[in-house]
């Protein structure tokens, strides 16, 4: 066996370690150090909540449903970005997605790897990039948040679809970068 894919295996351990944490606690890892929210920044929970609640997931079909694709589009992207950018990247996608979440929907909670998929899913759309606009990012993009939005509008169900596009705009900027 190989580790071939050292950031996005390890997220993924990461994130299976705080779901069974999780349910061995009755949700109050979850809730507590996995999900962010606003709270007082002299907390210093808070910053921990900032960036980790990318790894915590509310069930088992939010974890697989994250996952699943994590480890189908993650792999390729680190081989082509490298490990310690691509690291960096979903570390930035955390920290924005966390920041919007507590100023834009204070009452409000999120938790999972959704934004980082998401930016994984654009930065793979634009693969084989050399200086013009892909065609296959712009259809993705069309596809992707289109759905989305449509999601905001008249779905109206617990899924945190505004973070699920900063996560792809997270991601088509890393691209270009």
């Amino acid at each position: 066996m190989q580790y071939n894919s050292p950031v996005i295996l390890t997220f993924f351990l990461l994130s299976l370690g705080v779901l069974f944490l999780g349910q061995y606690t009755g949700g109050w890892t979850t809730t507590h150090l996995f999900s962010v929210y606003r709270s007082s920044l002299k907390d210093p929970l808070f910053y921990i909540r900032l960036f980790g609640h990318v790894l915590g997931h509310g069930s088992w079909d939010h974890f697989l449903n994250n996952m699943l694709l994590l480890l189908v589009v993650g792999p390729p992207m680190e081989e082509k970005y490298g490990s310690k950018p691509l690291l960096c990247g979903m570390v930035f996608t955390a920290l924005v997605t966390g920041v919007l979440q507590c100023v834009l929907f204070p009452r409000s909670g999120l938790l999972g790897a959704s934004g980082i998929v998401f930016m994984l899913i654009m930065l793979s759309s634009l693969a084989g990039f050399s200086g013009g606009i892909p065609v296959t990012m712009l259809l993705v993009a069309a596809l992707y948040f289109g759905q989305q939005v449509y999601d905001i509008i008249f779905v109206h169900d617990n899924v945190a679809n505004f973070m699920h596009i900063v996560g792809g705009l997270c991601g088509t900027a890393f691209g270009y970068y």
